[in-house]
């Protein structure tokens, strides 16, 4: 799942993953990813009431979801320690998860998400594309805790 944006679910998960080993089971692929969801090393998604999909990005960030073809993208919201929520007298919040929808301007054209800019990604990762590109070393940042 390293490097995976396309927030799979375990199903999807199972298809890759039984042409390379023929024989896994289904079930191994959700023991295999509850364990990897328990050690912090990718974050399980519930989007709508749909399959749980899986996210090997751990960094702060959100999503959003093309209504048209049901594409999942992370979104990273600037100043979200900002926001004011009333709240029912009480409530104590745990996490936040935004999710947008909408639709891409030009999803029905067929781009591909491999033809997507690098706007999505973390500011961390921003710097590792410029830097390949330029074959200069990334600048490290340090990031706050996870949602």
């Amino acid at each position: 799942m390293h490097n995976n944006e396309t927030h799979p679910t375990a199903e999807g998960l199972f298809e890759v993953a039984s042409k390379r080993m023929p024989g896994i089971s289904l079930r191994t692929v959700y023991q295999t990813l509850d364990e990897l969801s328990e050690m912090g090393e990718i974050q399980l998604m519930h989007c709508d009431g749909g399959a749980v999909r899986f996210d090997p990005n751990v960094d702060e960030h959100h999503h959003a979801v093309c209504a048209e073809t049901g594409e999942l993208f992370d979104v990273y919201v600037d100043n979200i320690d900002s926001l004011r929520a009333q709240l029912p007298a009480g409530f104590v919040v745990q996490n936040v998860s935004i999710v947008f929808h909408g639709r891409l301007a030009n999803s029905a054209s067929g781009v591909s998400r491999t033809s997507r800019s690098n706007t999505t990604k973390s500011p961390a990762r921003q710097q590792t594309v410029r830097a390949k590109s330029t074959k200069r070393a990334p600048r490290r940042t340090s990031r706050g805790s996870n949602t």
